[in-house]
């Protein structure tokens, strides 16, 4: 048994679900593709200081460690793919113009994670790098929704929130990373007691602007009521007015827009709007994203940059069961008749499965819904 059982939350991917995710795998990349995104492959694995820099910051305990036979150096096994596609912009194309990424891989974390709950998810995204305006955003967002409606999801609800509201509350108040990271987490779970209690020497008014940020979710009037409450701060103002632009550009897909302005998903590196789209009947998000301006600095060349991903694995598998691919069963030979009626099939589109001799007992093992037999002069589909 030893010799076959696999660790915990690696699982294979057996042939109904392998075939829906490379299904979706390649619309999905052709979707991006007609809309302007090169496909990149990065490496599975990496030295630790590019996975684990700028962007991958977040990523050092989820990222698998391995000492490098050649060199003796640390080496990490991606656990996320952006960090790559920033690396790729900012060292390897140089493009001084706008530059748009799109990648699909597997990538490895300590701890299992997305919607399939498992420390091998299959990453589906796209980046757009070197415009640092709304604009950018808006086109980012809109291919999310038209990926995952792409994929089959439907009744979407798009999460808003921005960084740089609560960087605007924090910027004065001198706090350590420390204290910051525990203001974080408190507005996360929306306690205001401890929030209070972490904020105790701050501002009056600070301390109860970030407390109303645990306040301000639901739906488009939240924008209004932060601008009333907030601190009168322009990056608030124009924080709050990139919202409501984002809000308007994604109105004619269809989908529900909300804002929560105390999440703050992966605050260490985002710089602006993050958002996240969520499903009835999925159990956390389907996708998520937000804009990380500068992370190329860390590769020798700072960028504005905007992106998404989703867990393409975890998708499938909470979308409704799939039954097998159907298929033809042909008669073992090497008739050319019957070859090339084959062949025909198989190039029409069909799936046909060549019977061996001696496995007639096993044929429904195949999922054969329709036979090739000879009648009537001429090779025929009937049903099986």
């Amino acid at each position: 048994m030893r010799n076959w059982l696999l660790p915990e939350y690696i699982e294979d991917v057996l042939p109904i679900e392998a075939s829906q995710i490379e299904i979706f795998r390649r619309s999905l990349l052709d979707l991006l593709d007609v809309n302007g995104y090169q496909l990149v492959m990065p490496p599975m694995l990496e030295y630790l200081e590019s996975l684990i820099t700028g962007v991958g910051h977040d990523l050092d305990l989820a990222t698998f460690k391995v000492v490098d036979q050649l060199t003796g150096r640390l080496m990490g096994v991606r656990a996320d793919i952006t960090p790559q596609a920033a690396r790729i912009d900012a060292h390897m194309l140089n493009n001084q113009g706008v530059t748009r990424l799109c990648y699909a891989g597997s990538v490895l974390r300590t701890n299992p994670s997305g919607l399939a709950q498992t420390r091998q998810p299959m990453q589906l995204g796209a980046e757009l790098f070197g415009h640092a305006g709304i604009e950018a955003d808006i086109e980012i967002q809109r291919l999310m929704v038209k990926t995952l409606q792409a994929a089959n999801v439907n009744a979407l609800q798009i999460d808003f929130s921005h960084v740089g509201i609560f960087d605007s509350l924090m910027i004065n108040t001198h706090a350590n990373d420390l204290l910051k990271q525990s203001i974080y987490e408190a507005l996360q779970s929306k306690d205001k007691t401890e929030l209070r209690f972490l904020t105790k020497d701050f501002d009056a008014d600070i301390r109860e602007a970030l407390c109303r940020l645990t306040e301000l979710n639901g739906d488009v009037s939240v924008l209004d009521n932060a601008l009333r409450d907030l601190p009168k701060s322009p990056k608030i103002k124009q924080a709050l007015n990139d919202l409501q632009q984002v809000a308007n550009a994604l109105a004619d897909l269809g989908v529900g827009i909300s804002f929560d302005l105390a999440e703050l998903r992966g605050y260490h590196y985002h710089s602006g709007m993050v958002f996240a789209a969520y499903a009835q009947g999925y159990a956390g998000p389907l996708a998520f994203g937000g804009r990380y301006d500068e992370v190329g600095q860390a590769f020798g060349r700072a960028r504005p940059a905007t992106g998404f991903s989703l867990d393409l694995r975890g998708l499938v598998k909470s979308l409704p069961t799939h039954t097998s691919t159907k298929a033809i069963l042909a008669p073992y030979g090497y008739d050319p008749e019957l070859l090339n009626k084959i062949e025909a099939l198989r190039t029409s589109g069909e799936r046909v499965i060549q019977a061996l001799p001696g496995h007639d007992a096993h044929e429904k093992e195949l999922g054969c819904d329709r036979r090739l037999i000879h009648q009537a002069g001429q090779w025929q589909v009937v049903a099986a």
